[in-house]
């Protein structure tokens, strides 16, 4: 796969996970990621792909540093073919919608839904020269939620949106396309730092009518997917990647 990728946030969790399977099938990677510890770590251990790979230290919800990281790729790589936009926040610890201060929701609206438009934004030129691809993460919290998620709920569904939003706009010659992953266990993806392993339960797997929890590689085989000639003829989809939870009526006995 000869192509040039940016994955935003692509230094942790489900976006590491990304940028390593990319590089294993031949493309660029290059890492946007406001972490330059996890990126600096990234470096290091896929030194073996040092000549396909560049860490860009970005903060996407800011327009100089998102045109910078489309700049700089281009300086290095000289085209785009694919922008992954997976960077995001969230907290799980969220205050009732009272007590959320409008300081914290421009925060992960700003990360998670302008971080995408911004990068998008300044790509495009490039990917309409090499008809390339934008797949943007969203969450299952687009379709679902649980109490005080506002921020993060709004933020996800503005994903979807924008992506076939994007899509009409942008055809034929760019296609854009969504993943909602539900719960995938990224806890070996986390910089070292952070990193610990979480000891899931038989009911964390079984609840998932698949029978266990998600893993990255379950959303870096999709993105391997749409950015390929093979899905040619989708655009402005939402592929949920949760091993059927939303599917699953749950009722209290």
């Amino acid at each position: 796969m000869d192509k040039t990728i940016i994955v935003t946030g692509g230094a942790q969790g489900i976006g590491k996970c990304i940028s390593q399977h990319l590089l294993s099938c031949g493309s660029r990677v290059v890492i946007a990621d406001i972490d330059s510890e996890a990126g600096k770590e990234c470096l290091q251990e896929f030194h073996r792909f040092e000549e396909s790979l560049l860490f860009i230290e970005t903060n996407v919800s800011l327009e100089n540093s998102a045109r910078q990281c489309i700049e700089t790729t281009i300086e290095k790589f000289q085209c785009i073919d694919g922008l992954i936009n997976n960077a995001g926040i969230s907290n799980p610890n969220n205050p009732p919608i009272e007590d959320l201060s409008l300081e914290d929701w421009h925060k992960v609206i700003q990360t998670n839904l302008t971080g995408c438009f911004l990068l998008s934004k300044y790509a495009i030129p490039y990917l309409r020269q090499s008809k390339g691809t934008i797949i943007n993460i969203a969450s299952t919290r687009a379709l679902q939620s649980e109490k005080n998620t506002e921020a993060y709920a709004a933020s996800k569904g503005g994903i979807v949106a924008l992506t076939h939003a994007l899509a009409i706009s942008l055809g034929p010659d760019i296609r854009v396309n969504c993943i909602s992953p539900g719960w995938i266990d990224v806890s070996k993806w986390r910089k070292s730092s952070l990193r610990k392993q979480v000891e899931l339960t038989e009911i964390d797997h079984l609840q998932h009518p698949v029978g266990r929890v998600g893993k990255p590689e379950d959303v870096a085989f999709m993105i391997e997917y749409l950015i390929s000639h093979a899905a040619e003829f989708i655009t402005g989809q939402n592929f949920v990647i949760d091993g059927g939870m939303t599917k699953k009526m749950i009722y209290e006995e």
